[in-house]
């Protein structure tokens, strides 16, 4: 019997309202604009960990992996930038994070390395990017370069790190929640 294999990845989950804002840019960003799929407001989040296909025996471990964020501190952050990704042959359009006080990226750099240390992860080359994807490109779709305007800055406050399970469909994946992690309010204990 073959092994089963989940599509995994670890994410920042957004409030409702930076959804929400991310949705009315973008709406502004793509006017006029053929061959992007727009992911649903509901699947907007900042991929932390892409783990790639794992063993389906591996969540229980993997999602224990993720249970050490529970000591960090809740994200701030805001909307920065818009974002073709990658720049030479897009294929993502992206909102940029901006990360002031630094807690997106170290709680992004302990959670690889506690995914690391287990085997289920590998950092890839570049450095970790903050962003969220609200569309991709389709194939064979023909952008034509234009400026984008930034999104209207939002500060938020990001509280749940949640693992997922991508199940790839015709129109793009959905996504499975499998497991969340709170992390702890600022000022608490």
């Amino acid at each position: 019997m073959a092994e089963q294999r989940a599509r995994l990845f670890v994410a920042l989950e957004l409030p409702e309202p930076v959804r929400a804002a991310l949705v009315r840019w973008r709406a502004r960003a793509v006017e006029g604009a053929l061959g992007l799929r727009l992911l649903a407001p509901e699947d907007l989040h900042v991929t932390l960990c892409f783990l790639g296909s794992r063993s389906v025996v591996e969540i229980d471990a993997i999602a224990s992996a993720c249970a050490a964020l529970e000591r960090r501190p809740a994200v701030e952050s805001a909307l920065g930038g818009a974002l073709w990704l990658p720049a030479r042959r897009p294929r993502v359009l992206a909102a940029e994070l901006d990360d002031p006080e630094g807690t997106l990226a170290s709680t992004q750099a302990q959670l690889s390395g506690a995914l690391r240390a287990g085997g289920w992860y590998a950092p890839g080359a570049r450095p970790f990017l903050a962003h969220v994807t609200v569309a991709r490109v389709g194939k064979g779709a023909r952008l034509r370069r234009r400026e984008l305007r930034r999104p209207k800055p939002l500060r938020f406050t990001g509280s749940t790190v949640t693992l997922y399970r991508s199940r790839p469909e015709p129109v793009g994946a959905r996504y499975e929640a499998l497991c969340s992690v709170g992390l702890r309010a600022a000022g608490g204990g």
